[in-house]
């Protein structure tokens, strides 16, 4: 029987990668890591013989030994940016399996690794000053960025595993995720409903600088096929699958479905908030960076900044096709998921 370690199935992309994964493969041996007694009872209703592992992302010795016990271990929570989560994990992995008994490994990154250009360059609400990075000819980029890069030191954990024979690791770097979660937890992503929550709250969509801004998204169903199709990949291994795909040095994946820009992004999102009558006009604002994240966070800053990637080498390789509406097609629905939050009723009902 398969065993499967998975972080994150309480929050919103690995909620919703258990559920399509439990659904194919109900068989699978399967065990989660949950914080606590609350966050574990949806879990258990839902899926009474998935196995609770109590503990945090800091418990390095637990993640270690559940490490050493699985064969395919899938990580969502937190992943890009707890170096210590990583390290124990790569410890665990490589103690408990070998060359001719590889562990596999599938982390979560993020596109946000790539805002590095503009970040550096204090450069906000502009079109991207490079080339579109891409998974495939252009791998050998993505597997060597600065170290000052968002995300990078988690990166280079992972990658580094990779070289052991023992660990077969890639990286999943999802950009923009939107869409309704199917999981037990958290349903809903931020960059997006974000951007809804503030303009429902003020009226007016918020733009950065000129808003010229590009960014790339994927369907967080789209999303968890790819994890699906990765996870059946590690139970049914190729020779092409464990070279071009689980391979070091090629073993990087930009998840995108589709770009976007910033500003034409908070335009649908207004006209969508007045044509339901949540707002009077459907009009943008213009904030600079340092209010625009006193009143909508960090996201607000991704608003200014530039990452742009296309994967190729999922589409190739694994026979991945996204096919989830379109983030222009599902901006109303994020509109009433936070107005309804907010408590707000459209005048159309």
């Amino acid at each position: 029987m398969v065993k499967v370690f998975l972080t994150g199935i309480t929050g919103y992309t690995g909620g919703d990668i258990f559920h399509v994964l439990h659904e194919a493969h109900p068989d699978f041996e399967y065990s989660v890591l949950v914080r606590n007694e609350s966050k574990a009872a949806p879990v258990k209703e839902r899926y009474p013989n998935v196995r609770i592992v109590y503990g945090s992302l800091d418990d390095s010795k637990l993640l270690e030994e559940e490490a050493a016990k699985t064969e395919i271990l899938i990580h969502t929570a937190d992943a890009s940016d707890h170096e210590g989560a990583a390290k124990a994990f790569t410890a665990g992995l490589a103690a408990g399996h070998s060359k001719d008994n590889p562990a596999y490994w599938i982390h979560t990154g993020g596109t946000g690794i790539l805002i590095y250009h503009d970040a550096d360059a204090n450069r906000y609400g502009e079109p991207p000053s490079y080339e579109p990075y891409n998974d495939l000819e252009g791998i050998e980029a993505l597997t060597h960025l600065p170290d000052h890069a968002f995300h990078r030191n988690v990166d280079k954990v992972v990658l580094a595993a990779g070289e052991d024979p023992a660990i077969k690791s890639v990286i999943v770097c999802p950009p923009t995720i939107y869409g309704k979660g199917r999981g037990v937890g958290n349903t809903k992503s931020r960059q997006v409903y974000v951007m809804a929550r503030t303009t429902l709250a003020r009226g007016k969509a918020p733009i950065i600088g000129r808003g010229l801004s590009e960014w790339d998204h994927v369907h967080v169903h789209d999303l968890s096929d790819l994890y699906l199709k990765l996870v059946e990949a590690a139970v049914s291994p190729t020779p092409e699958l464990e070279k071009h795909v689980w391979g070091a040095g090629e073993n990087y994946l930009l998840a995108d479905a589709g770009s976007h820009v910033w500003g034409e992004v908070a335009q649908w999102v207004a006209d969508a908030a007045q044509a339901k009558g949540y707002i009077k006009d459907a009009t943008t604002e213009v904030l600079d960076l340092a209010y625009a994240q006193e009143v909508a966070g960090f996201e607000s800053v991704s608003y200014g900044l530039n990452s742009c990637g296309h994967g190729k080498r999922a589409r190739k390789y694994l026979g991945w096709n996204p096919t989830a509406p379109s983030l222009k097609a599902e901006i109303p629905n994020i509109v009433d998921v936070q107005a309804a939050a907010a408590g707000l009723k459209s005048s159309q009902s």
